[in-house]
């Protein structure tokens, strides 16, 4: 009798609405939808077709990645190379592409050096157990000094036969989205599925939650470590191709401070630091959203150098909330 009433209750109480109401990605949603709202009303150029094709082809590329940091996350790490790994899969790309390879060819060997990245990544976080933060961190400065040494410290701006080909890619469209954004659906809907569906989701999930728990029920967490930051270089390095595309040109400054912008993507979007929480939806909101302040600035004539205390603003916010709720539930 009292479990059937404390069940009504819980239906009653935990609504579809309440639910939504309660999550972090919901708030940055309407945040972002507000300010589109706002700037819509106080400027003439932000709702033109050309600045709203920009707004969205421009957060695709730290969306992209932020899906892949947001994994990291929920797992209980971080991984700080992510821009250097976008600037090295690029500058891998371009080299191949200009001794006259195909794009395909050109795109797998750039893919394969950042799963290399990853797992070496993985490797020595998962069995070496050295610190997230102190692997990647030194593998932000290995994998741009590796793209420095590839290019010779040069810009790379000729790729070869398949050119216009790559160019379209990162920067074409199709039936009048651009072609990025395109990708970064694909993905983003590959990633919430693999995290809802798969027991390789429920794994990363049941890790950032509690990992010591997680060793005692069988999961094979070394293993499943590595293709988390396998994963994470892997969206890394095709930011990275669609980037190059976009540009036109590789230099080996690119993707640089990059990671900063993902890892405040996922955070705002609700991803806790400590793990085992995060969604595709939140990430892809929050890297919406710091592209919408950084436009917001640029049209509103606000010099830009204000972007990086919005942005630090909005993650410190964010992270105060999470952990204030937090409090309440385990004061619940």
């Amino acid at each position: 009798m009292v479990s059937s009433i404390d069940e009504a209750i819980a239906r009653q109480t935990h609504t579809p609405i309440s639910w939504m109401l309660s999550k972090q990605a919901f708030w940055v949603f309407l945040a972002a939808l507000i300010a589109c709202v706002t700037l819509t009303f106080v400027t003439d150029t932000f709702a033109t077709p050309q600045n709203l094709f920009n707004v969205t082809r421009n957060f695709a590329f730290v969306a992209i990645i932020a899906l892949g940091m947001t994994v990291v996350i929920i797992s209980g790490g971080i991984d700080l190379s992510v821009g250097s790994i976008l600037c090295l899969s690029a500058m891998v790309l371009a080299i191949v592409m200009n001794a006259g390879y195909p794009l395909w060819a050109g795109a797998g060997a750039a893919l394969a050096v950042s799963l290399l990245t990853g797992a070496i990544n993985g490797v020595l976080i998962a069995y070496l157990r050295i610190p997230p933060f102190v692997v990647t961190l030194g593998m932000l400065s290995v994998a741009r000094s590796a793209a420095m040494v590839l290019s010779n410290n040069r810009m790379m701006y000729q790729f070869g036969p398949d050119e216009k080909q790559l160019f379209w890619l990162g920067g074409g469209s199709t039936l009048g989205i651009a072609n990025p954004v395109i990708a970064l659906v694909i993905l983003a809907v590959i990633t919430a599925l693999l995290l809802k569906w798969t027991r390789w989701g429920c794994h990363v999930f049941a890790i950032g939650s509690n990992e010591k728990a997680a060793v005692l029920t069988g999961i094979a967490v070394r293993r499943l470590k590595v293709s988390v930051y396998m994963f994470s270089a892997l969206f890394a390095g095709i930011a990275g191709v669609l980037e190059a595309g976009w540009l036109g040109g590789v230099t080996t400054n690119l993707g640089q401070s990059m990671e900063l912008s993902v890892i405040a993507a996922a955070v705002i979007g609700g991803a806790n630091l400590m793990g085992g929480a995060g969604t595709v939806f939140g990430s892809v909101v929050g890297a919406a959203l710091i592209e919408i302040i950084r436009n917001s600035l640029t049209l509103l004539g606000i010099s830009t150098f204000w972007q990086g205390t919005f942005v630090g603003t909005f993650i410190i916010l964010a992270v105060a909330f999470d952990r204030i709720r937090a409090r309440r539930e385990a004061d619940n």
